[in-house]
């Protein structure tokens, strides 16, 4: 699920949030056991996790995020109901502190992958010096951002 209009990179360029939206089903088609949603891309104003969580009741939800990302919960917007209310799994990152991870007090998972040396920022990096990211994204989504450009400087 693609934050729509994250408020933590305000200051920041980010892609549009249809890329990310098209991005994220390209990403996730033909895997059952995920599903992309697209009601934060649909959403007004900034994007609060907290307010997602409010849309699903009374699901149990995990959210799935880096290690960098998730050293950072405390300071979201609402943290504490946040981590209250989800379950956090997290994707090791080399140069992650784990400690700061575990120092959030929310209820964390690490999952056991490999810990990948790659992030959004590498990859738009990667494209705009000119260098690929094949086989470091899908397949789809390889192709989705050569065909609309994305993250290319313009000259």
């Amino acid at each position: 699920m693609p934050a729509g209009a994250p408020w933590q990179k305000a200051r920041r360029d980010v892609s549009r949030p249809s890329d990310r939206w098209e991005m994220t089903r390209l990403a996730v088609e033909g895997v059952g056991y995920f599903r992309a949603d697209d009601r934060e891309v649909r959403r007004d104003g900034w994007t609060y996790t907290i307010d997602t969580l409010d849309e699903f009741a009374d699901d149990e939800v995990v959210l799935i995020m880096g290690a960098d990302a998730a050293a950072g919960l405390t300071t979201w917007h609402r943290a504490n109901e946040v981590m209250a209310r989800a379950g956090v799994a997290v994707m090791p990152r080399q140069g992650g502190n784990r400690a700061a991870v575990e120092a959030t007090g929310a209820s964390i998972v690490w999952l056991d992958l490999p810990e990948l040396a790659i992030s959004g920022t590498d990859l738009r990096a990667r494209t705009r010096a000119g260098l690929s990211i094949r086989f470091l994204v899908p397949e789809p989504v390889l192709a989705y951002v050569v065909d609309h450009d994305l993250y290319v400087v313009e000259s």
